[in-house]
This record gives C-alpha cells, sequence and structure tokens, in this order.
C-alpha cells in the first residue's frame, strides 16, 4: 500500500470516513465543500472544522472517483462550498446513499440536511428541550434517524415529521449509529457494555454484552456483522443475523486515552483496519485474525481508518499529526521507499511524505 499525504491539518483530524458512493468524509462545526480544478465530472471535496474531546480539528473530504488520477497528477483543490450554522461543535456528520445531500448533527443541539452542491441548509430538525447526539439516513434517503440527549431514538421523514420514537435507555450521548440496508434495524450503544440491536417490524430487542467498555462500532456491509472496539485495546467482531455471538477477534492496535475507531474493507470486505496510538494503521485478515501488515506514516495517534467503497485497494487515515493520509496499492516507482510486508498477500506499502 502507498501513502500519499492529502492535506495538513492546523489541529487534529479524528475521522475520515468513506461515503456510499465516492470518497472520504470528516465532520464540522464549519463545512467548506471543495471541487478539483478542471475535472470534466463534478468532484466534491469537504474540509471540515469541529470541536471534540481531543481539540480543533480540520478535515478533508474527498470524492475518491477516479481518484488516482486525482492524487497522482496533484490536480488544484478550489473552494466550493462552505457550510456554517451550527452553534456548538459538531458531533456528527452521515452522507445520503447517494452522496447528494449531509446530514449534520450539533453536540447536544440540531440535526441540519445540506445540499451538498449548492451548500444550501434544507432543513434543520430539532426537539424543544432536548439535544440530539447522532444521526443516520434511511437507506432509501427518505428518512433519518437521531439519537438524543433524553436516550430515545426518533425517525423522522425529511420534511421534519416524526415517524417514530422508542424512549428510554437506547442511545448514549455518543454518536456512533447505523440502520441496515432493509431499514428493519437500527444499531446503537444503549449502555457503556452494550450494543442495542432493534428490530423496527418485530418490535423486538436484542442486546450485545461486552465485558469491557465499547468506544466505537462499524456495521458490516452485508449487514451480518458488527465490529467493535473496546477500551481494553481489542476489536470483536460479532455475528448479527441469527445467533448473536462473537467470531473473531483482532489484538495489536494500541489505545490508552482516545477513542480509535475500525472498518470492514477490501474484496468483500476480507480485511480489518485500524487506526492506532502508536501512529500506524493495521490490518488484519478478517477470517483467520492474523495481523498481516502495519503501515507506519502518520506521527501521531491514527483515530479513523475508512476503506474505500468504490477502489477496494485504497484506505483512509486519520490522526493527531494534523494529517488524513491516504494508503492505495503502488507501482513501485514513487518517491519514497517500499517494501512488503513478508506475508505473501501482495500488499506493498510506502509513505512517501508528499504533500
Amino acid at each position: 500500500m502507498g501513502s500519499q499525504l492529502i492535506k495538513r491539518h492546523a489541529q487534529k483530524a479524528t475521522a475520515a470516513v468513506a461515503t456510499p458512493q465516492r470518497g472520504y468524509y470528516s465532520r464540522g462545526t464549519t463545512i467548506t465543500t471543495k471541487a478539483k480544478k478542471g475535472d470534466a465530472a463534478t468532484q466534491h471535496h469537504v474540509s471540515i472544522t469541529y470541536l471534540d474531546v481531543v481539540g480543533y480539528a480540520d478535515y478533508m473530504f474527498l470524492d475518491l472517483t477516479n481518484f488516482t488520477s486525482q492524487v497522482k497528477d496533484n490536480g488544484q483543490v478550489v473552494l466550493k462550498n462552505t457550510l456554517t450554522g451550527h452553534q456548538k461543535p459538531v458531533s456528527a456528520v452521515s452522507w445520503s446513499p447517494d452522496d447528494c445531500q449531509l446530514l449534520t448533527c450539533g453536540l447536544e443541539e440540531v440535526i441540519k440536511r445540506w445540499d451538498v452542491n449548492s451548500g444550501e441548509c434544507l432543513y434543520v430538525y430539532e426537539r424543544p428541550g432536548v439535544g440530539l447526539v447522532s444521526c443516520g439516513w434511511f437507506p432509501d434517503g427518505k428518512g433519518i434517524v437521531s439519537g438524543m440527549t433524553d436516550k430515545s431514538i426518533c425517525l423522522w421523514d425529511l420534511e421534519g415529521r416524526e415517524l417514530e420514537c422508542w424512549k428510554g435507555q437506547r442511545t448514549l450521548n455518543i454518536s456512533d449509529m447505523a440502520i441496515t440496508d432493509d431499514g428493519k434495524r437500527i444499531i446503537s450503544i444503549c449502555r457503556e457494555t452494550a450494543i442495542l440491536l432493534l428490530d423496527r417490524e418485530a418490535k423486538f430487542e436484542r442486546l450485545i454484552e461486552e465485558q469491557e467498555v465499547i468506544t466505537s462500532f462499524s456495521l458490516s456491509k452485508d449487514n451480518k456483522f458488527l465490529l467493535v472496539n473496546l477500551m481494553n485495546q481489542e476489536i470483536h467482531l460479532w455475528s448479527i443475523e441469527d445467533d448473536v455471538e462473537v467470531v473473531s477477534k483482532y489484538k495489536g492496535q494500541k489505545r490508552t486515552r482516545f477513542v480509535i475507531r475500525s472498518c470492514f474493507g477490501g474484496f468483500e470486505q476480507a480485511f480489518i483496519a485500524s487506526g492506532s496510538e502508536d501512529s500506524q494503521v493495521y490490518i488484519w485478515h478478517r477470517g483467520s485474525g492474523e495481523l498481516i501488515s502495519t503501515l507506519p506514516g502518520h506521527s501521531g495517534a491514527v483515530n479513523c481508518v475508512s476503506w474505500n467503497p468504490r477502489n477496494l485497494h485504497m484506505l483512509a487515515s486519520a490522526g493527531d499529526d494534523h494529517t488524513i493520509r491516504i494508503w492505495g496499492l503502488d507501482d513501485l516507482q514513487c518517491l519514497g521507499g517500499t517494501h512488503s510486508n513478508g506475508n505473501g498477500n501482495g500488499i506493498v506499502h510506502q509513505s512517501n511524505g508528499r504533500t
């Protein structure tokens, strides 16, 4: 894999997450959309600044359609839109299924829905006396879901009409939330050591219960597995389709202070990637649990990783060194040293340090 430094930020970068169709995003109080100059097709880039528990972070979104030519040609990026309006730091961002709209959730504040092309705020979702802490889209893009400060989960249509609401201890004041592609199940962290699987149709709830504190989770593309990051520096892979059980564990990455996020990726999501506080990106084989590669390049904790859903050889990582880095297969002719990982899996990685 090769690493390209995309943007050096003023402060720590704590997330880089892939959109469903094209690229990467991050979240913020001020959101700036950018377009690559001279491209025939419309390209979207988003740079975001926000405050969270580790400080201010300036983020960049990359449209990764034809990403190789975009990055290696060092095409100029020009400002397109700046999205402003939140009164508090933004704690969560969610792209619409078609990448054309963006949800932003202010920290215990409101959710705003934006048109990415025009920069217009299309709607503000709020409930008097209750703050919103997380957001997500219906799979068909016709509604949204949110966690609330009163521990409830609510569903709205795009015009802000409340469709359903589950009250009680359904969520915590954190941003992790997911909904399956069929729209039937909502997933959220409901206690420090438990994840709620809420079946909307059957009105049935199941729990994933861990012994350690859960810091984050990620849903697989086929909606059958959940990747759960724990405070004890382990990552557990849970099967959630029939019997809820741990099917694999991944160890090696370092976590002592911050929320570190992991993701599925590669062909048929056969790999697991994670950030780490030792400045490296860790990659395991999903089935065997074997650690197959560590990618050096960052100079601070790597907080988040995101695998490109369109280009399966591309991975983004965000770190405390104020950078978001893009990793991809290299042709061995780029600047900097390259080497294989010695496991015979064909992965070659490199950090060339170019800006």
